[in-house]
């Protein structure tokens, strides 16, 4: 990127940011109040919810992909997001999408997991989470330690098992969730699992959809290095489609593309405005997000509000 690029969205994220404090600061002298800086930010308005099962989350959902590690940017990206979300700033994290309205997380496991989220618990929060994970055996253990409101079989896994004609084990997974009392997801790249799944009259309580089937097959392979995950750009239209389809609430990740829709504020405003178009009004959105040079998570939360507003609740 040019120096002269750089310089652009850094002003335009800088004035962002200003627009978001002068905001804030005039909801403040309306109401006669003054903060301190140690003041802790009152909670946001509630964002637009959407009902899964008995429950109702925000319709922006934090994700969990930077916590991770997993850019799809590369092992630099990848280790830079993994040093940053250490223990403690993953649980600030976590709270400060709390005070911004946004009331549910996805989460995957990891050895330091349950630790975080009954971290977060102890500090007050009423966050629900939603578990992203595979293999039925685990499905008991992540239940007690973290009391998720849903297990959602992993979306690369369930490609991959339905390729090979294993599709079985994906529902003898929504089965064994169910017998624990909780929610039961499935999660796709790929659209044809999704309509398979809905045709089949699945018990399934949710999905989650990914906007980039990045599990795609492409043939024998070439003489090339390689070069990452292909991001094409009619998937997202591909995939809403069968969205808007199934009965189910969907729950679409990756609208972002892994960051390569974050080159400019207007590029990330499009991407969420693109899906809340084209999603049902009963779905949400699950995106992630490394809050390190940016305030993305009271940016996405206004997003929300801006383009996620057909449903309230």
């Amino acid at each position: 990127m040019a120096q002269e690029d750089r310089d652009t969205q850094g002003c335009g994220r800088r004035r962002f940011l200003s627009q978001l404090t002068a905001a804030a600061a005039a909801a403040g002298l309306a109401s006669g109040k003054t903060f301190s800086a140690e003041t802790p930010p009152a909670p946001a308005a509630p964002l637009p919810s959407i009902a899964l099962g008995k429950h109702r989350v925000s319709r922006l959902v934090a994700g969990w992909n930077p916590i991770g590690g997993y850019s799809y940017l590369g092992p630099h990206t990848d280790r830079h997001m993994k040093e940053y979300f250490t223990t403690e700033r993953t649980v600030q994290f976590l709270l400060d999408c709390e005070r911004a309205g946004i009331t549910a997380h996805q989460y995957s496991s990891a050895s330091n997991t349950a630790e975080i989220l009954r971290t977060v618990r102890q500090r007050g929060s009423k966050m629900q989470f939603l578990c992203l994970d595979a293999g039925r055996n685990g499905i008991k253990a992540m239940v007690e330690a973290v009391q998720p409101i849903a297990m959602v079989h992993h979306g690369g896994v369930t490609d991959r098992l339905f390729s090979e004609g294993k599709s079985g084990e994906v529902h003898d997974y929504v089965k064994a969730a169910h017998d624990q009392g909780v929610l039961a997801g499935v999660s796709a790249h790929n659209p044809e699992c999704i309509k398979r799944i809905a045709d089949e009259g699945w018990e399934v309580d949710f999905f989650m959809t990914c906007f980039h089937f990045l599990t795609r097959k492409h043939g024998p392979p070439l003489p090339t290095l390689e070069i990452g995950y292909p991001f094409y750009a009619d998937d997202p239209r591909i995939m809403t489609d069968v969205v808007r389809q199934v009965k189910q609430p969907c729950l679409g990740f990756k609208i972002l593309a892994a960051g390569r829709k974050c080159a400019s504020e207007p590029s990330v405003k499009e991407a969420f405005r693109f899906a809340f178009q084209h999603i049902k009004p009963t779905d949400g959105v699950i995106v992630g997000m490394y809050p390190r040079f940016f305030d993305e998570i009271h940016a996405n939360a206004q997003y929300t509000r801006e383009f996620g507003a057909a449903v309230h609740g």
